[in-house]
Parts: structure tokens; sequence; C-alpha cells
């Protein structure tokens, strides 16, 4: 994945998915594709290395309307934010009633009625986009699954993904499985239900949702109560071998889901790249506004995080922490040859004083 140059000669085609690219199909047909070297029938002989060494890797190769994906584009709006917009609203609105901010028109209102940290007391919770917080994560990726499922624009499902053709259980499926939304419990509960089988992170729950996003981007679907289990489903089992170093294998999802079989999971995978056409590149601030995004998200639904006073055990951890990145990136920066100084506030008390003999 590191590398910067393929072996292999082959580009697969890419689809228009903006709708409004139509009109410029006419003269993308006359240009020669960037990704596919350009040869003559009498070099084919002598420089098929050459132009294998030209392909651009893979994370190189940005679609045409990268910056209308909020999953690539670090400065585009998450979707779940837009469509979750109206219940920021309301939470804030409903803070200021409870709060008795009748007379208050700006949202900066709010910070003064929050837990202040002073010279003495330091508030802070135990989530950070380096290692959020489990449980309060999947309950905002739950969330935010909730308002596409609620707030969506049509209930057109892929097969792949309709679950009455594709059934995770041997249940009868109801007649009106399509028709009501599920509440939020339900989708947490499902999603908690193969974190903890899986042994998965709070990391790969946020990129879960950046591939969900992605998938509903390029297919041009919406995600709706006979579809929502599949498609959440195939996000996870991509984000936990993408992410994770020791990935859950297929058939270990079998054994959750104990109706699946090896195939179907199979052919859910298979389905979930091609429609991402093999795009699984997440750029590290796209992971961070994500984070971000699903806080101000769970501050507006009263999931906020709780805030907790440092404690000294917490403090040396983070200090700990600190020092350890500091000293990474000094040995990045200057290299493993040059030793960085000391300050007085980093020598400790384990060093031995020099003895003086007269």
């Amino acid at each position: 994945m590191g590398a910067k140059h393929s072996c292999c000669a082959y580009s697969s085609p890419r689809t228009d998915r903006s709708k409004k690219d139509k009109g410029r199909r006419g003269r993308e047909n006359t240009e020669v594709d960037r990704y596919e070297p350009r040869t003559n029938s009498a070099d084919l002989g002598g420089k098929v290395s050459e132009s294998c060494g030209n392909l651009q890797h893979i994370s190189e190769r940005e679609p045409d309307d990268w910056e209308e994906d909020p999953s690539l584009h670090p400065t585009q709006g998450t979707m779940f934010m837009e469509k979750s917009k109206q219940s920021l609203i309301n939470g804030m609105v409903r803070k200021k009633s409870q709060m008795q901010l009748a007379g208050s028109t700006s949202m900066g209102d709010f910070t003064t009625l929050k837990k202040a940290s002073s010279c003495s007391t330091i508030y802070i919770d135990d989530s950070t986009v380096s290692q959020p917080n489990l449980k309060n994560t999947i309950k905002c990726v739950s969330l935010a699954i909730y308002y596409h499922i609620k707030n969506r624009h049509s209930d057109t499902i892929l097969d792949i993904f309709d679950e009455r053709k594709q059934p995770l259980t041997r249940e009868t499926v109801p007649v009106d499985y399509d028709k009501y939304n599920p509440d939020h419990r339900q989708i947490y509960k499902f999603i908690r239900t193969l974190f903890n089988a899986a042994q998965l992170t709070a990391e790969c729950a946020i990129i879960t949702l950046v591939y969900l996003e992605r998938l509903l981007t390029y297919a041009e679907v919406d995600i709706s109560p006979g579809s929502w289990k599949r498609i959440t489903l195939g996000a996870i089992l991509l984000a936990s071998k993408v992410w994770d170093d020791q990935a859950v294998w297929n058939v270990d999802y079998c054994q959750i889901l104990k109706d699946l079989t090896v195939e179907d999971m199979n052919e859910l995978e298979r389905q979930f790249l091609e429609l991402l056409q093999f795009n699984i590149n997440v750029p590290s601030s796209v992971y961070a506004k994500y984070f971000f995004d699903l806080r101000t998200l769970a501050e507006a639904n009263e999931l906020a995080y709780p805030a907790e006073p440092l404690s000294k055990e917490r403090a040396l951890k983070l200090e700990a922490m600190s020092r350890t990145y500091e000293d990474k990136l000094a040995q990045d920066i200057l290299g493993s040859t040059v030793k960085r100084s000391n300050s007085l506030d980093r020598i400790t008390s384990h060093r031995k004083s020099v003895a003086i003999l007269s």
C-alpha cells in the first residue's frame, strides 16, 4: 500500500458519478486517459517495463469531482451533518430554553455555562482524535446512520443490500420491512454487537462511516430501512480489514451472524469494493473532520462526552505520551544521529552526581 509505483499496467475504467458531468463526456471521449501509458505497436516489445513505471499510485488517482466528495475532501461538509441540520438547530434551541437564555442570539453564549477549567482544576474527557472512546463513538456513528435513514430522499435498494433478497437471518422478513425507520437504539445494538464480538476499535467505527457515505455518493443511493443492516455490515467488514492490523476474516462474521454464509460475505465485500471503485484511501484530515463532526452531533443530541477533572495519574500518562511523540517527531526531523538536548524539567532525579575526590 505504501509503494508509489504499481507493477500492474491495467487501469480500471472510471465511471462518471456526478450527473452534471454528462455534458463533458463528449470531449472526454476524445482525450486519452492520463493513467494509460501511450505506446506504439512497434515499441511494445522493449518499453513495457518503462510504461509500468510511469503509472500513478492508486492514492494519487483522485476522481474529477473529489472536491465535492465529503469522504475525500477535508473541507467539504459531511453528509450526516447535512442530514441532521434540523436536529442540530433543535438541539441548540432546546439548550437555550433549558438554560433560560431566551434573550441570547449567538451560540457562543452557551460556552460560558459549560464546566470551565481553572488553575486548580482541568476538565477533560477520555476521547481524543487518536484514541476515541469506543462506546460514545459507536453511539455517534449510529446516530449519524439514523439521520441518514430518517432524512433520505429515495427508497432505491440495490439487490446486494436488500434484506429481503439477501436476509441476514433465517427468520421470515416482514412484508413491511422497508416501511418503518429503525430507532437509534436498534442501530446502536446492531453495530455494538459486531464491534464487541470482533473486538474492533473506535477508529474503525469512524472509518465505517466514511466508507458508508462514500458508497452513498458513488452509487447515488440512500440508505433505507430495508438496506441499512447490510450496508453497515459491508462498511464494517471493509473498515476492519483496512484499519486493523489483525483483520477479522469473513468466516469470523459468519460466527457472529450464524445464518450468513462465507459466500454471501465474500460477495458483499466484492460488490462493496466495486461500488467504491476500489477507493479505500482515507486521508488523516478527512478522519479528523469526521471525528469532530461526530462530537458536534453528539453535543446537539445530548450525547456529549462526559468531562471529568484531570487526575494526577491521567496527567502523568498524557505527559508521557506527549514526550514520546515529541521525541519521535524530533528523530524524524533531525535524524536518528542527532541527539536532542534535555531541558531542566525533563531531567529526572535518577541522575547520579559526580563525586569529587580531593
